[in-house]
């Protein structure tokens, strides 16, 4: 069955079809503290340097320091066997006690300061991160 169209002449007139105005105007962004500092950064302005310098600070810092904990920690067994001989002629499970400690304990030692390291390094970027991030107040 074909559907009937209304009659043009007849007095049952079809309303049009509502039309919908669609209004396509320019949205004025207000810029945020977040995009300006982000734009600081990518221009490479005193401010965005500035930023990048702290961060770079930060992670050198920290470098610094865990550098300090293997210096002192792996360093450190050389005095105290030199202090202590008799420490040093100890024998575990047929091993020398230097030999144990540097050789062996060390590794792990090494991994637990490098694993530290990535995770604070990590942690100092994502706070550098949330500064860039961060809305206006």
């Amino acid at each position: 069955m074909a559907k009937q169209l209304p009659d043009v002449g007849s007095g049952d007139a079809v309303p049009p079809p509502r039309r919908a105005r669609i209004v396509l105007a320019e949205i004025t962004r207000q810029d945020t503290r977040a995009e300006r500092t982000r734009a600081e950064l990518a221009q490479q302005t005193q401010v965005g340097e500035a930023l990048v310098r702290g961060l770079v600070r930060a992670q050198l810092a920290l470098a610094l320091r865990l550098s300090l904990v293997v210096v002192i920690g792996l360093g450190g067994l050389p005095w105290l066997f030199a202090i202590a001989p008799s420490l040093g002629r100890t024998t575990v499970a047929g091993v020398n006690l230097p030999w144990l400690l540097l050789g062996v304990a060390s590794f792990p030692f090494l991994i637990g300061v490098g694993w530290a390291y990535v995770r604070l390094a990590e942690r100092n970027e994502q706070d550098f991160t949330d500064l860039v991030q961060r809305p206006e107040r």
